[in-house]
């Protein structure tokens, strides 16, 4: 080892004060002396002081009957091991010494572990246990309520045990006009765990109590084991009959507890939690009776008092001195709520006949009758006029009188066209563009775009231009513009 810059072998039996080490110094050295030296453990021992660190490490104790050490399982090697520890497990580790310099204390780091011996019923029990968890047989919402008065008691037991005896001393003082029936079982060796699930399945086919007690007294882990069956915590499970269980001593826990309703210490607790204490209940009852029988005295009194004095009221006295104000408004509200929907009746009344008056008028149905309307009329006056003009005719065209009267009438209506059509022969040659031109006009058109040129302003010196004559056209330049000026 090296010590202040130098190797020295420590000898502790021979040590000087030339050899005085610091606390650092001891440590190590102890450290290196012990961990060289127990480089690979196998150690037995029962878990105590267990410690699970929310980083998944493990610390705990090993202990026999005269000594401890501690240990601990890191996360990294629990993750591999089959059977992580757990309180009173009896089991076997491997692994090395360690010292923890802080501390200046030794343990050991745990490599493997397995369980040993007893552990092994251990096992057992923490494997139905986990399973059991999973299933949800320990969830407290299937927990049943007992019931408070319960008319039968079952207890399963074994008759000759001081279990029973323990339960008929507590239910007599508690409860003297009890009624139990006993269904005698093996509690203990083989064939017991199948006698117990029977004797609970035949309560609950029988329908013979209200509540079930199930137990034993003291004893080993395996002297208890009947109790840790599944056969037992199924039955339990599956009873519809609430169950109480009281299985060995109070630091004893059981499968069967765990399943069961309630779980008592002892078989003489769940005979307490199995029934009321009677006395206690009958003086409950009676001064419960006494309570609610003075209240009630007392609140009759109080009511009549209040009675009384309201009825001396002459407010009191006729409902009409209370209620009348109230009326009154009632009365005014119902004229005034009346008196506005008529109101708003007649505007909403009015407003649809306009609107109905308008769409009338808009609607193609009387439009359609006002034009027929009309039509009638100029039929009935154009029938009145033609009636009249052929009556007249008819007077004026006599047979005598036809031939003569059709000639003058016609050489009229000829006379008559040949006027017109004189004088629009007349009007059409003065607007005719070529007798124009034969009176000395001509029309100039621009050479650019053969537009007519209406103005000076329109040309230029030097451009081009047609003249159109009645018999002809001219091409002529521009050599002089005079526009004529007012």
């Amino acid at each position: 080892m090296i010590l202040r810059g130098r190797t020295r072998k420590l000898s502790f039996m021979n040590s000087t004060l030339s050899d005085v080490l610091s606390v650092t110094e001891l440590t190590q050295a102890i450290k290196a002396q012990l961990e060289s030296n127990f480089t690979s453990l196998t150690v037995k021992g029962e878990v105590t002081n267990l410690r699970k660190q929310a980083s998944g490490h493990y610390y705990f104790s090993l202990k026999d009957e005269h000594a401890q050490i501690s240990a601990v399982l890191f996360k990294g090697n629990a993750r591999f091991a089959a059977h992580l520890p757990k309180m009173g497990d009896q089991v076997v580790i491997k692994g090395e010494l360690n010292v923890y310099a802080p501390r200046g204390s030794y343990q050991i780091i745990v490599r493997e572990i397995s369980h040993a011996g007893l552990g092994e019923l251990l096992l057992k029990f923490h494997q139905l246990k986990e399973k059991l968890e999973k299933m949800g047989w320990f969830d407290p919402a299937c927990k049943k309520q007992l019931p408070t008065y319960p008319k039968t008691i079952g207890v399963i037991t074994s008759p000759s045990g001081a279990v029973i005896q323990d339960i008929l001393n507590v239910l007599k003082r508690r409860f003297p006009n009890f009624h139990l029936i006993l269904n005698p079982v093996k509690v203990q060796g083989e064939g017991a765990a199948e006698d117990i699930a029977q004797a609970i399945d035949d309560f609950n086919k029988l329908g013979l109590a209200d509540i079930l007690i199930i137990g034993r007294g003291g004893g080993s882990l395996e002297d208890l084991w009947a109790f840790n069956e599944e056969c037992v915590a199924a039955a339990i499970f599956r009873s519809k009959i609430p169950i109480v269980s009281a299985v060995g001593h109070e630091t004893d826990v059981t499968i069967a507890d765990c399943v069961a309703d309630v779980r008592a210490p002892t078989p003489s607790a769940a005979a307490e939690l199995s029934v009321q204490e009677l006395h206690l209940q009958i003086n409950f009852l009676r001064e419960a009776q006494n309570r609610c029988a003075s209240f009630l005295k007392q609140s009759i009194r109080h009511c009549k008092l209040k009675l009384e004095a309201v009825q001396k009221q002459p407010l009191f006295m006729t409902p009409y001195t209370l209620l009348a104000d109230h009326y009154q408004k009632v009365d005014v509200a119902h004229d005034t709520l009346n008196q506005s929907i008529d109101t708003s009746l007649k505007e909403k009344s009015l407003q649809i006949y306009a609107l109905k008056k308008q769409l009338q008028g808009l609607s193609p149905n009387a439009k359609l009758s006002l034009l027929k309307e009309k039509m009638y009329a100029y039929q009935r006056a154009l029938k009145r006029q033609v009636t009249h003009q052929i009556q007249r005719k008819k007077e004026q065209l006599r047979p005598k009188e036809l031939n003569s009267y059709l000639e003058t009438q016609l050489l009229k209506k000829l006379k008559d066209k040949k006027e017109k059509l004189s004088h629009i022969s007349s009007h059409l040659k003065s607007i005719n563009p070529k007798n124009l031109l034969k009176k000395g006009y001509c029309i100039p058109f621009a050479e650019k775009d053969h537009s007519v040129i209406m103005s000076t302003e329109a040309v230029q010196a030097g451009e081009k231009i047609y003249l159109h004559l009645h018999d002809g056209t001219l091409k002529l330049t521009i050599d002089e513009v005079n526009p004529e000026h007012d």
